[in-house]
């Protein structure tokens, strides 16, 4: 049974989740990421879409500011979710 639960860690693994950041000014990205992701890895994929710098992006949601370091799945972000863009 070991194979099939290499499979499955191997599959829970690839599994990509689409997050939507919206800018203040009506700018929309898109972003394929995996739960297991930081929001420093989201980050960094926002800014080769956007074309600006990862450190001059600020995520958050409400009034909750997203710190580099924690995984999207400990924030609770899933698939589909509409997230918050700032730029500093």
């Amino acid at each position: 049974g070991q194979c099939a639960c290499n499979r499955t860690l191997l599959s829970e693994n690839l599994e990509m989740i689409e997050v939507i950041c919206n800018d203040r000014l009506g700018k929309k990205v898109r972003v394929k990421v995996n739960e297991d992701d930081s929001i420093g890895d989201l980050k960094k994929l926002i800014a080769a879409q956007v074309g600006t710098r990862p450190d001059k992006i600020r995520i958050q949601k409400w009034y909750t500011v997203f710190k580099d370091h924690i995984t999207l799945e400990d924030y609770e972000i899933h698939d589909g979710m509409g997230l918050e863009m700032y730029y500093n």
